[in-house]
C-alpha cells in the first residue's frame, strides 16, 4: 500500500495527462481523415460515373464513399455522397465500376453513436450522485465500506514531544511506545510487549490529540487518525466494515499508529435498547473488540484513543488485553502552565515586561488550548493598539476578555444604577480582602461585560488549590454574598436583581457541601448527590435520593450556609463602611480600580473567617 499521499497524487496527475494526450491524438486523426474526403451531390456522382471518372466505391446502407481518377477542383480525390437510387448497383456494373458493399454501422461508428454517449451519461451520473451523497452524509456507495482514516506520515506530522508541555507524566508513559516502535526487538528482549491499546483520558483541550501525533512524530511512523463518529452511518454493517478496513490498512503499513479520537462516540456502553444486538453502533463496537483481540502488538501496530467521557465506555473495551493502559492528561498546574506558555510565546513578539510566571498565576484551571487562545488574544490586543510587542497589560486584557467577556462600553447606565453597581462590586471586593482562604482581589470594574454582567470583581489566586476546607468554602459563599449585603446595607434593604448569579453560585457551593462532601453535622456524612461526570463541566442533577424528612434537613442546611455567609459579609461591611464609601467614590470616577490603587483591597495580615 502506498502510504505517501503526495506520490499517489502525482500518479493521478500523470494518468490525467496521458489520457488527455490519447484523446487529442484520436481527435487529430478524425479531423485529418475528415479533411481528405469531400461531400458531393448525388447528381454529380452520377455524372462522374457516366463519364468513367470513378475508380472504386464502398456502398453503405445510406451513403456511398469512393475514389476518383482525377481530383476534384478542391484537390481531393476521395468523395462521399448520400445513396438515393436503389438500382444503383446495376448502373455501376454496366460501366465497369468496382462496387464494394459495406455493412451497416461500423465499429467506429457504433462507438461514437452508442458507447460514448452512454459513458458520458454514466460519468455525469456518478459525479452528481457522489456530490449529492457527500452532502447528505452517505459518503458514496462505492466507498461505503472503506475507512476514512487520514494518514499522516512523519514528514507531515512534524510534531514531537518538544511541542507538548505541561503533561510530563503522560509523555513519560508514551515514551515506551516510541521506544518499542523504534526498536521492537531490543525493547522485548525480556519478553515484555507494548500494550495493545492506550487510552488518553482528560478534559477537553488538554492536548490528547497533540500527544498522539507527537508519538507518531517521535517514532517516525505512519499515523492513522480517525474520529469515532466516522465509523457509524445509516447503513447497518458499514461501521464494522470500516473497522476491518482500517486495521487491514494499518497491518500493511506497520509499524504505525492508529488514533481514534472521541472514542465515546463508538465505544459507548452497550445496553438492552430498542434495537438490541442489531444496533449499528453495537455491531461496530463488537467488530472493534474482535480486532483488538485479533491483532498482535509485536507486528508494530499501536492503537491510541482519546476521550473525555471514560465513565460511559463499555467495560469490555477497557479490560486488560484491549485498552491495557489509561493515561490521564489533566489540566496543568502552575509549572505546567508556565511550560505551555513558553511553547506558545515562540510564535509572538513578547515584551520585556512579560513575566510568564505571573501570567500562569492568573490562569488557574486553564487547559493547553485555553492558554493558546489566551496568547492569541493578547497578540490581537497588542495589534489593536499598534504596539511593537505584546506586553503584560495585553495578557491581563486577554484574561479579562476570556473570563468576564467583552467590554460593552456602549451600554450606558444611569447615575443611580452606576452607584448601585459600584456598591455591589465593592462589597464583593472588601469582603474578599478581609477573609482568609479566598483569592486576593486584582481589579474591580463597573464596565458592563459579557451577556448580563454590569460589573465584575476579578480575583487572582496566589497558588493552585487541589483541596478546599469547610472554612474556605464558607468564605467563598460570604464573598459571593458580599454584593447583596452591600446593597442591603446602603439602600436600607432595597435589594436589586443584580445578585441573581451570585445567589446561584453560592447555592451550588452550599448544596455540594451538604450533599456531596458531607460537611453538615445535622445532615451527616453521607453522599446524597448523583455521581458527577468525570471531566465535562456539565450541570449535575440536583435531585437527591433521600427521604422526605432528610430532604427538608438538606434544604435547611443549604439555607443556613447561605444565610451565614450573608451575615458574615454584612458584619465585615459594617465594620469597613468608611472604606466602602471611599472605594465606591473612586470606582465611579475611574470605572476600574485595582488593589494597588486602593489599599483596603489588599489582603489584611489578620483575616476573619465566615463561621456562623
Amino acid at each position: 500500500m502506498e502510504s505517501d499521499p503526495s506520490s499517489r497524487k502525482q500518479a493521478v496527475i500523470i494518468g490525467y495527462f496521458v489520457a488527455a494526450g490519447i484523446g487529442m491524438l484520436a481527435l487529430q486523426w478524425l479531423l485529418a481523415t475528415y479533411n481528405t474526403i469531400e461531400t458531393i451531390p448525388y447528381s454529380e456522382f452520377e455524372r462522374l460515373v457516366a463519364q468513367g471518372g470513378v475508380t472504386e466505391v464502398s456502398v453503405a446502407q445510406d451513403t456511398i464513399q469512393g475514389k476518383l481518377k482525377d481530383k476534384l477542383p478542391s484537390g481531393k480525390s476521395a468523395f462521399i455522397t448520400a445513396r438515393v437510387d436503389p438500382g444503383l448497383a446495376e448502373k455501376l456494373e454496366s460501366k465497369g465500376v468496382v462496387v464494394t458493399g459495406v455493412p451497416s454501422g461500423g465499429l467506429f461508428q457504433t462507438i461514437l453513436s452508442w458507447i460514448i454517449p452512454a459513458l458520458m451519461f454514466y460519468l455525469i451520473w456518478i459525479f452528481l450522485g457522489r456530490r449529492l451523497a457527500d452532502r447528505q452524509g452517505f459518503g458514496g456507495l462505492m466507498s461505503i465500506g472503506k475507512s476514512r482514516a487520514k494518514v499522516y506520515v512523519e514528514k507531515d506530522t512534524k510534531v514531537t514531544f518538544a511541542d507538548v508541555a505541561g503533561v510530563d507524566e503522560a509523555k513519560f508513559e508514551l515514551q515506551e511506545v516510541v521506544s518499542f516502535l523504534r526498536d521492537p526487538k531490543s525493547y522485548g528482549r525480556l519478553g515484555a510487549h507494548v500494550p495493545k491499546g492506550i487510552l488518553l483520558v482528560g478534559p477537553p483541550g488538554t492536548g490528547k490529540t497533540l500527544l498522539a501525533r507527537a508519538v507518531a512524530g517521535e517514532a517516525g511512523v505512519a499515523f492513522f487518525s480517525i474520529s469515532g463518529s466516522e465509523f457509524v452511518e445509516m447503513f447497518v454493517g458499514v461501521g464494522a466494515a470500516r473497522v476491518r478496513d482500517l486495521f487491514d490498512q494499518a497491518r500493511k503499513a506497520a509499524p504505525c499508529i492508529i488514533f481514534i479520537d472521541e472514542l465515546d462516540a463508538l465505544g459507548r456502553s452497550r445496553s438492552a435498547g430498542a434495537f438490541g444486538g442489531y444496533d449499528e453502533k453495537e455491531q461496530t463496537l463488537n467488530q472493534l473488540l474482535a480486532e483488538l483481540d485479533g491483532f498482535d502488538p509485536s507486528a508494530g501496530v499501536i492503537l491510541l484513543a482519546a476521550t473525555n467521557r471514560p465513565e460511559i465506555l463499555d467495560p469490555a473495551l477497557l479490560r486488560a488485553g484491549r485498552f491495557d493502559r489509561q493515561v490521564l492528561v489533566d489540566r496543568p498546574d502552575k509549572s505546567g502552565r508556565i511550560a505551555i506558555l513558553k511553547v506558545h510565546v515562540r510564535k509572538i513578539r513578547v515584551g520585556k515586561d512579560v513575566d510568564l510566571e505571573k501570567v500562569a498565576a492568573l490562569t488557574p484551571g486553564f487547559t493547553g488550548a485555553d492558554l493558546a487562545n489566551l496568547i492569541n488574544e493578547a497578540a490581537i490586543a497588542a495589534t489593536r493598539r499598534n504596539a511593537d510587542d505584546v506586553s503584560l497589560d495585553d495578557f491581563t486584557v486577554a484574561i479579562e476578555r476570556i473570563v468576564a467577556g467583552i467590554e460593552k462600553k456602549s451600554r450606558v447606565l444611569g447615575k443611580d444604577e452606576r452607584r448601585r453597581v459600584a456598591y455591589h462590586e465593592m462589597g464583593h471586593a472588601l469582603v474578599a480582602a478581609n477573609l482568609s482562604g479566598v483569592d486576593p482581589v486584582q481589579k474591580v470594574s463597573i464596565i458592563p461585560r459579557g451577556v448580563g454582567a454590569l460589573g465584575y470583581t476579578l480575583q487572582r489566586p496566589t497558588e493552585d488549590r487541589f483541596l478546599l476546607s469547610v472554612r474556605q468554602l464558607k468564605n467563598r459563599i460570604a464573598v459571593l454574598m458580599g454584593g447583596r449585603a452591600s446593597e442591603r446595607l446602603i439602600f436600607d434593604g432595597d435589594v436589586s436583581t443584580g445578585a441573581a448569579d451570585d445567589l446561584q453560585r453560592a447555592t451550588e457551593i452550599a448544596i455540594e457541601m451538604v450533599t456531596k462532601y458531607g460537611m453538615d453535622e445535622k445532615v451527616g456524612q453521607r453522599t446524597y448527590a448523583s455521581r458527577p461526570q468525570m471531566f465535562l463541566q456539565a450541570a449535575q442533577d440536583t435531585v437527591v435520593s433521600a427521604a422526605e424528612l432528610t430532604g427538608r434537613e438538606i434544604d435547611l442546611a443549604v439555607r443556613d450556609l447561605v444565610e451565614a455567609g450573608d451575615a458574615c459579609a454584612r458584619a465585615i461591611l459594617e465594620k469597613h463602611r468608611r472604606d466602602l464609601d471611599e472605594g465606591v467614590g473612586i470606582l465611579i470616577a475611574k470605572e476600574t480600580l485595582t488593589a494597588e490603587e486602593f489599599a483596603p483591597l489588599r489582603p489584611a495580615p489578620a483575616q476573619q473567617t465566615a463561621s456562623p
